[in-house]
């Protein structure tokens, strides 16, 4: 029995929280508080934002607040609202998540949360002049104002796509619409308005008044942010989430081929000064990462400790 537990253990160091899971009931006598606990550290590890503020019976309140300021709001008025307050807890529970799959060699799920990464990266940017992470209930008024295209569906003096049109459109009232259309919007459309906000104030061929709002003495420092933004979404570590042949979930990379991949967007984001802040080597498994982080967000972005804190309150579970 004791071997079992300590196998047990050996799972919650690896963060093998679904593995722990289904088999605790094997060797604790009651491992409804374990399992609980492993769910609990399995939405993390998945990155299921939806479900990261549910309560889970054995889990500590400081490890359940720190999740639930990596959540998105459900509800166009629940408080607090987490991911749209700010983006930093989240952005530091991603760069955990990806050192974690680094280390476990699950490189494509790796992958995936860089890529996710990539795509919230302009509200990342955004937060210090918004005061919040793009949260479609705290727009700024100035963002529709006379003379702005943001949101105008069918202008096509706007350098968005259509589906950017359609989702500025739709994040200017969502906070208005029933819960269920709240999360249709977050779940498919709220990315696009971060690419939409990048490209208006760093690559329109066409400004309008839409950036206004934004004092002048910050817009050219928010600009060089977002710009750097939209070129890790285009750089080829980010594009190694499109490599697969057929679909999503194929061919996944090698660890010598993510690095060389990330090598050569370090190169890529180098050639301004901004993005040199991924070329430090800060101890990352994929070195800068964190430092590019911190330099979009004007402010430190290290990895979390979630995901360890919950692995070693499994530990004094299974120890007890």
């Amino acid at each position: 029995m004791e071997s079992a537990r300590d196998l047990l253990v050996s799972l919650a160091r690896r963060y093998a929280f679904a593995d722990l899971g289904a088999l605790s009931h094997d060797v604790v006598e009651d491992a409804s508080t374990i399992e609980a606990v492993c769910e609990f550290g399995q939405r993390l590890l998945s990155l299921d934002a939806e479900d990261f503020a549910v309560e889970a019976r054995g889990v500590p309140g400081d490890l359940r607040r720190r999740a639930r300021a990596c959540t998105m709001p459900q509800t166009p008025r629940e408080q607090p609202r987490g991911a749209l307050e700010s983006l930093r807890p989240a952005y530091a529970l991603l760069l955990e998540v990806i050192a974690v799959r680094w280390h476990r060699r699950e490189l494509s799920s790796m992958v995936a949360a860089v890529h996710i990464a990539s795509e919230y990266m302009p509200l990342l940017a955004f937060e210090p002049v918004l005061g919040s992470a793009g949260d479609p209930a705290r727009w700024p008024a100035g963002l529709s104002a006379q003379g702005s295209r943001f949101g105008v569906i069918g202008d096509r003096e706007c350098d968005h796509t259509k589906a950017e049109q359609s989702a500025t459109n739709r994040t200017l009232r969502v906070a208005g619409e029933p819960s269920e259309g709240w999360r249709a919007y977050l779940d498919r459309q709220h990315s696009q308005v971060a690419g939409a906000l990048a490209t208006c104030v760093a690559e329109c061929r066409n400004p309008c008044a839409a950036m206004d709002w934004v004092e002048e003495n910050h817009r050219e420092n928010l600009a060089l942010r977002a710009r750097v933004a939209l070129t890790f979404a285009d750089t080829p570590l980010v594009r190694l989430r499109h490599a697969a042949p057929v679909g999503h979930g194929f061919g996944v990379p090698s660890p010598e081929e993510v690095l060389e991949a990330w090598d050569r967007s370090r190169t890529i984001l180098s050639k301004s000064e901004m993005g040199r802040a991924a070329a430090v080597d800060d101890g990352f498994p994929l070195p800068g990462l964190p430092s590019l982080f911190s330099a979009i967000a004007t402010a430190p972005v290290a990895p979390s400790t979630l995901l360890t804190d919950t692995a070693t309150h499994l530990v004094r579970l299974l120890q007890l």
